[in-house]
């Protein structure tokens, strides 16, 4: 009898080994970062590796590098990530693809409104080692531009997973993201704490969504009757 409980265990676990991995490392490990951060920011402490990182970044300024961050900074949000946002979930809905359309729309519209909520509630300032280059007025933590665009950088990558696609889209998906927080440190507009935490709360935000959406064996892209594809 314990053989075969263990041996029907063992099945279990393998059927959905992926579906574990995603949410430990997708969603409960970057929870639980986030969290730690979280709780450090509201307790108003400072983190060693934050002004560090910025003045060594600072350091590195040329009038090429001042051009290139700006331009992908501003790719980071509101000329690039949003544009691709609403092309992206639009061309699902084209392609009647509801389930997926409905996945990426509450992906990048929760993220929006979960960065806006966390920021008026932590109200952490912006740094002011230097004037930068691209000011901005509102919050800093956590990072707009670092989760907005983890969170289309984990849509694409989730979304492509089980096509031929796959790993051209996490390697793309993952240089932008890395681009992108690294614009915002060189600008001086954030933390590298704020990066992280925007990094963090895009990527479990969208795993969970995923989670949701795709739970009982279904996964995008695949049909197998009306009941898959329905949202």
């Amino acid at each position: 009898m314990a053989t075969q409980g263990a041996r029907i265990v063992a099945d279990i676990l393998r059927q959905h080994a992926g579906r574990l991995i995603w949410l430990f490392v997708g969603l409960l490990l970057p929870l639980w970062g986030f969290v730690e951060l979280a709780d450090e920011v509201h307790e108003q402490e400072a983190f060693f590796y934050d002004e560090l990182l910025l003045l060594r970044a600072h350091t590195s300024a040329t009038p090429g590098l001042d051009q290139w961050f700006i331009g992908v900074s501003a790719a980071g949000y509101r000329y690039g990530v949003i544009p691709i946002d609403i092309l992206l979930v639009l061309a699902l809905l084209w392609a009647r693809r509801w389930r997926e359309a409905s996945f990426a729309a509450a992906s990048f519209v929760g993220s929006a409104l979960l960065n806006l909520a966390t920021k008026q509630f932590f109200r952490r300032d912006r740094p002011t080692l230097w004037e930068s280059l691209a000011p901005e007025a509102t919050f800093s933590f956590p990072s707009g531009h670092a989760m907005g665009s983890m969170t289309l950088a984990m849509t694409a990558i989730l979304l492509s997973w089980h096509t031929r696609w796959r790993w051209p889209v996490l390697v793309v998906a993952l240089a932008f993201v890395l681009q992108v927080g690294a614009s915002r440190i060189y600008l001086g507009v954030h933390y590298p704490s704020d990066i992280l935490g925007g990094w963090f709360a895009g990527m479990a935000w969208v795993v969970g969504v995923y989670f949701v959406m795709f739970r009982w064996g279904a996964r995008p892209w695949k049909r197998s009757g009306i009941a898959d594809n329905a949202v």
